[in-house]
């Protein structure tokens, strides 16, 4: 396997990069550069801007002159080929684009951004689709088990603009989800203090309801059609913007999200995966805010993907009898398995 070397290059710092972080920045630029060699590079001084050593927190400024020396051992051709393959997918779920943002409609199961054993995710994807891109960065995150809409910058003025509505709590985020059970039609609006931590486990956020330490949080929520008593579909707007707040206030309210392994029922979650939906029913279906170009408003939608829509077809066309019989006639099958 041959090795590629990356010549020395020159960089002059546009307004696109200042204020960024040059271990970000470097991480963007050099694509296939794992994280360990960019902290290398700098902490070793290979890296100079304006013929200057810096520290890896160092922040880019309009005009600085970046120096990125040879690096030697990136290999690139065929484990990134095989790379490419997985990644060139993105470019079919792109479903707004225009010269500050684009916007795809991101399936259940894939990252917006890599780490933690992951070998990818969205942003890293499109970076690798888009070599020539000078910036691309996430405005907003959304779980990996969670689909819709996933809003990426492609200025670093409309990252900001986009970061300030979103401080400023004017972007606007609806979803769609299906729950367990039949949701208490009085039941409009939840608001609990979460507290979030990670456990000492995997490292892993769990989101819990805390009194005492918790932030302030609030749901809407509106009851879109009923499945019998098995499950409802839900048109929810959170107000505020907390790690895994839906999934909480759900389960909160004793109706968790179908498909959710974290704050879910172990058992009903089992009741549809024997009927091959096996994924976290909520999605991302709206999002709203103000355009960092025209500065008007503006919202991207992004359809329900196949397996909503299919477990939806499934529940319009099963009555509750026919359920009970089904589960009880696969529990048979399972026990004469065993």
């Amino acid at each position: 396997m041959k090795e590629h070397d990356i010549n020395v290059h020159f960089i002059r710092i546009s307004s696109n990069s200042s204020g960024q972080r040059i271990d970000n920045f470097l991480y963007t630029y050099l694509k296939v550069a794992p994280k360990s060699m960019i902290y290398k590079i700098i902490r070793t001084g290979a890296i100079r801007i304006n013929k200057k050593r810096i520290k890896f927190q160092y922040k880019l400024q309009i005009g600085d002159l970046l120096r990125i020396p040879p690096i030697r051992g990136i290999k690139i051709n065929r484990f990134n080929m095989k790379y490419m393959e997985e990644v060139a997918f993105l470019q079919n779920i792109i479903i707004y684009e225009d010269d500050y943002l684009l916007a795809l409609n991101k399936p259940t199961g894939v990252a917006a951004h890599g780490g933690s054993g992951l070998k990818f995710g969205v942003i890293e994807g499109l970076r690798a689709l888009r070599p020539k891109a000078q910036f691309l960065e996430l405005v907003h995150r959304l779980d990996r088990e969670t689909s819709g809409v996933l809003l990426v910058a492609k200025r670093r003025t409309a990252l900001v603009y986009l970061h300030e509505q979103l401080r400023l709590q004017n972007m606007k985020k609806e979803y769609l989800a299906l729950v367990h059970g039949r949701w208490n039609v009085n039941l409009q609006i939840v608001s609990v203090p979460l507290f979030k931590k990670n456990t000492l486990l995997n490292s892993s956020r769990v989101v819990y309801i805390d009194s005492e330490n918790g932030k302030f949080s609030t749901t809407h929520f509106q009851i879109k059609e009923y499945f019998d008593n098995v499950a409802t579909f839900l048109a929810i707007k959170p107000i505020t913007g907390r790690t895994h707040q839906i999934r909480v206030h759900t389960q909160y309210a004793s109706h968790p999200i179908v498909g959710d392994n974290r704050y879910g029922d172990y058992q009903s979650n089992t009741r549809f995966k024997r009927f091959g939906f096996n994924r976290l029913f909520l999605h991302a279906s709206i999002l709203r805010f103000i355009h960092p170009k025209t500065k008007k408003k503006f919202h991207i939608h992004a359809p329900l993907g196949q397996s909503f829509h299919n477990c939806l077809f499934f529940l319009r066309n099963l009555s509750i009898k026919n359920y009970d019989c089904l589960l009880e006639n696969i529990s048979k099958n399972i026990d004469n398995l065993k």
